[in-house]
């Protein structure tokens, strides 16, 4: 065993256990462990929000992408930055004004059902528990080369951490975790940057011709085509990345840590430049990757693309380097799948148990007391579910989950907010159908449902979720609430006095 690898993964888990230490003491009421009391500034936010974002499987994952497919593999990283343009014009400041403790207040704020409040719920635990597998199979692949630790040990390892920092932290650890880890994120990645360029003396043009002469595609690297076939399947990719952010739920829950919509805002405008500038970063990890690993030593380490920026820390740095990268990228796993497990167990314990379940009749020891329960439940099943899945690239495992959130959740927020006539039936339709169709292409394929082959089904599941919708809204024949108008208001300018017309 490596005994400077071991040291840095000491540091990081002594560092995030002090946090959630510290954080337990400031996590005894609900107000405190769903939301952190909404102090944190927007800045602070978007560290978080980036913090959250930037998965294991963007740091590892698009890197190898990158390095493997050249052109294809960045589309990954795009996707997933323009997704913040989405987020903060249409749904950052609707959901901060709307939500309380979890995305289901949002909707019950103009759908006050208790069956609107359960199916958003049991939407946003899925949605959590599937990205969770992603990252858990990064850190199991990341733990087995740090310590040489068996890939279904090192999962139970992390998998058991997160749970208790969940447990014990609340918001309060998840946010700290976040922030600190968007720091070590952004030091580490441009640390690598800088030394890769200084291989090539500073010159981009020799790092491009590099990579060009050391892929298999040759001069045709920076072309597209090379993971796709089809243009309607970077379509329906780009789809996915661009409108899943806004209907993940771990994402949603960041804006209402913040007091009011402006720093809201000033969240999703501060994490959209650091996750800008990341996946910038990833470019030139991932060309420097294959023009200085070379295909053959890439493919041969590792056939799925994961260890990719590990490997290149390696060879341009050596063991040192290689240490601090894994603690950044374990840094990240921590910080992500903290956030996952936080939002299925705040899912359950505020919506289903505190709402539905004891109809709202639940005190905050109660709630608080389930919320450590299912903490621990979640992270078992998400446990179980990855230890399966050592072989799969995470970053196309990432990409199936945005597509589920980006065809039901992100449909019935657009329509909540923007829809006049829309209304509850139309509500539980459209999260029934973009649900059901997406899961459906991605069990059974979208050759099973007799259309064409397609391995990202957005293309025709998100509009599923709005044609779902609007068809449930006109048959159901049922008229806008009488409150509509003032809902209205506060999605777009907040709370003012308005009187509905009769």
């Amino acid at each position: 065993m490596n005994m400077t690898y071991l040291s840095f993964f000491i540091i990081i888990l002594i560092g995030t256990l002090v946090i959630t230490h510290w954080a337990a003491e400031r996590s005894r009421t609900t107000h405190q462990f769903y939301v952190v009391s909404g102090s944190l500034t927007g800045f602070q936010n978007g560290l978080a929000i980036a913090g959250d974002y930037i998965s294991a499987a963007s740091f590892l994952g698009i890197t190898g992408l990158i390095a493997f497919y050249g052109y294809d593999g960045f589309l990954y990283a795009t996707g997933f930055l323009i997704s913040y343009v989405v987020l903060l014009l249409w749904v950052a400041e609707p959901v901060q004004r709307l939500g309380t403790y979890s995305i289901a207040d949002v909707v019950t704020e103009r759908f006050p059902k208790r069956g609107i409040r359960l199916m958003v719920a049991v939407s946003g635990i899925l949605i959590s528990v599937l990205y969770m597998i992603p990252q858990l199979v990064a850190s199991g692949l990341l733990l087995r080369l740090l310590l040489g630790v068996d890939y279904t040990a090192s999962v139970w390892v992390i998998g058991v951490l997160m749970t208790l920092y969940v447990a014990f932290g609340g918001m309060v650890a998840t946010s700290w975790v976040q922030i600190i880890k968007t720091v070590l994120l952004m030091g580490g990645s441009l640390l690598v940057v800088l030394i890769v360029l200084s291989w090539v003396n500073w010159d981009l043009s020799v790092l491009i011709v590099d990579a060009q002469n050391q892929s298999t595609y040759g001069n045709a690297f920076f072309y597209p085509g090379h993971l796709f076939n089809h243009s309607i399947e970077k379509i329906s990719l780009t789809l996915s990345l661009i409108l899943g952010t806004s209907g993940l739920p771990h994402i949603l829950l960041r804006f209402l840590t913040v007091k009011n919509a402006k720093e809201a805002r000033l969240s999703a405008m501060s994490a959209t430049w650091v996750i800008g500038l990341f996946y910038l970063m990833t470019l030139i990890l991932g060309v420097g990757t294959i023009a200085i690993v070379g295909w053959d030593q890439l493919t041969g380490a590792d056939p799925s693309g994961n260890l990719a920026a590990l490997l290149l820390a390696e060879i341009v740095g050596g063991d040192f380097l290689v240490a601090f990268v894994m603690a950044v990228a374990f840094a990240t796993i921590i910080a992500v799948v903290t956030g996952l497990v936080f939002a299925a167990t705040s899912a359950f314990a505020y919506d289903i148990y505190h709402h539905i379940w004891k109809k709202q009749q639940a005190s905050e020891k109660q709630q608080l007391t389930v919320a450590r329960y299912v903490a621990v439940i979640i992270g078992l099943i998400s446990i179980m579910l990855s230890i399966g899945m050592e072989n799969v690239n995470v970053a196309f495992l990432v990409s199936m989950t945005f597509a589920i959130a980006a065809s039901s959740i992100f449909p019935l927020l657009m329509l909540t907010f923007y829809w006049k006539r829309f209304n509850h039936i139309g509500a539980y339709s459209t999260l029934l159908t973009g649900f059901i169709v997406s899961l459906l292409m991605i069990v059974i394929g979208s050759e099973g449902l007799g259309l064409i082959s397609l391995s990202n089904p957005a293309i025709v599941s998100i509009p599923s979720g709005f044609l779902g919708g609007v068809i449930g809204t006109f048959v159901a024949k049922h008229k806008p609430a009488t409150n509509d108008e003032v809902f209205m208001q506060r999605v777009h300018f907040g709370e003012q006095e308005v009187t509905p017309h009769d």
